[in-house]
């Protein structure tokens, strides 16, 4: 296992941003890992899914939007966090340019990357996993936040916790069923943080993130 830090040029007029690549000896896909907007790069939870991923032949790539990187509390509008997402996923393929691309992300990060993948086709973006869709604000359920995921062309994974209090159980597979390349996983117990008692939820999200990659691969 290889760990490169690094840096990414987001933009002319934007400060690049911290990054860090973790690479097995033989990948079998390379991910973006978008972290969350209450959380960077080097939180426990992303640091774990990385190396977890690592352990499962996947590398990724973990990397800071630029509120964070400027230590600011408020996340990034969209157009900003697009173009980080653009950033990233440029990056990773210059980086491993003959591995599989796949977009990822936890929360916000992950439905930033979705944003963005529902305006712009990549082609080399083979997919998109998301650790946790925030398909509401706590206590108030909606679907409006999925609308854009119609849009989206490249398969989804959803890892969803049942507990989540940023997706209802039945609002999620309202959202996912009416997508045509979606796949919806349930964690029994789990939180919006993947916590589940003193469960270590881990490992098991890097195996599905493996199995549903190599299943999308094969087709």
């Amino acid at each position: 296992m290889k760990v490169s830090p690094l840096k990414i040029n987001v933009s002319e007029s934007a400060e690049s941003v911290s990054a860090e690549l973790i690479s097995p000896d033989e990948p079998v896909a390379l991910i973006t890992l978008a972290h969350g907007a209450g959380a960077g790069m080097n939180h426990s939870f992303m640091v774990a899914v990385a190396k977890a991923l690592a352990e499962n032949a996947i590398a990724s790539l973990r990397f800071n939007f630029p509120f964070t990187e400027q230590k600011k509390k408020r996340p990034d509008f969209p157009a900003v966090a697009h173009k980080t997402i653009e950033a990233a996923l440029t990056t990773a393929h210059q980086l491993l340019p003959n591995i599989p691309v796949f977009a990822s992300g936890k929360s916000f990060g992950g439905r930033m990357s979705s944003q963005y993948l529902a305006k712009e086709k990549v082609e080399y973006v083979k997919g998109i996993i998301f650790y946790g869709f925030p398909l509401h604000p706590a206590g108030k359920p909606s679907v409006d936040r999925g609308d854009h995921l119609k849009e989206v062309k490249v398969p989804m994974l959803f890892l969803q916790g049942t507990r989540d209090a940023l997706a209802k159980v039945n609002l999620i597979e309202q959202v996912a069923t009416e997508l045509k390349h979606a796949k919806l996983n349930w964690l029994e117990g789990a939180d919006h943080s993947f916590k589940a008692g003193k469960q270590n939820l881990i490992p098991e999200l890097a195996q599905q993130t493996k199995s549903w990659i190599e299943s999308v691969l094969k087709k």
